[in-house]
């Protein structure tokens, strides 16, 4: 089965391949760092002290494995996580699969998230594109809707995917997932690349502490 949309996005994936030839998905990615060009996306949204800032491929095993743990830590911090498609030239159906999660963040953000976490989830048996429409078909089945069968058929939510995949090449993105503990520091360190993914917790934990407002000690008379 091809669509429209698949078809438009070829020339996404081949631009890709052509700008960033080197980049991939480590085998180990914490033995790599990434070395930062443009510093900008690592804030926190507006009013948040903390924030996890994640560039992930939606085909991409490790960020399969690494989404749980994530989750995990969002629902106990209770602070924002910002995800920033990023998909691999090489992975046959991760761009259609951030196109598809982006026509379900137009009936909610929860939903497309949950879309994303639903995708990484069933990774294995999702082994091309077709089955990938299988797959959002019945997603949006089980969620009252009707998935179209040319679902972006302007190119809209291709131009957005394109749109986080330039801004990850201008970070330095190298690998997938890359993940930030960011704050709203000015000073010091206010993001912090997450190597060892075991000390998540603890390094959200840090910047909870290091981000706290200070209360005024009270003067006695």
């Amino acid at each position: 089965m091809h669509s429209f949309v698949r078809v438009l996005a070829a020339p996404f994936l081949l631009s890709a391949a052509l700008v960033a030839p080197a980049f991939g998905q480590f085998s180990n990615p914490e033995s790599k760092t990434t070395t930062v060009h443009n510093a900008a996306p690592l804030r926190p949204p507006a009013g948040a002290r903390v924030a996890i800032v994640e560039f992930e491929d939606l085909e991409c095993p490790d960020c399969g494995r690494t989404n749980p743990v994530i989750k995990e830590a969002i629902e106990k911090y209770h602070i924002p996580w910002v995800r920033h498609d990023f998909p691999l030239p090489f992975h046959t159906w991760s761009f259609q699969a951030a196109v598809d999660a982006r026509w379900f963040d137009t009936k909610s953000k929860k939903l497309g998230d949950d879309f994303r976490d639903a995708t990484f989830a069933a990774q294995a048996t999702i082994l091309s594109q077709d089955e990938l429409q299988v797959f959002a078909q019945k997603f949006a089945q089980d969620h009252k809707l009707v998935f179209p069968f040319i679902v972006d058929p302007q190119g809209r939510l291709a131009q957005l995917v394109k749109a986080d995949s330039d801004l990850g090449q201008s970070v330095g993105i190298q690998h997938t997932p890359t993940i930030w503990v960011v704050t709203n520091r000015t000073s010091g360190s206010p993001f912090v690349e997450v190597i060892d993914r075991s000390r998540l917790f603890t390094m959200i934990e840090e910047a909870q502490a290091e981000t706290a407002v200070k209360q005024p000690v009270a003067r006695s008379r």
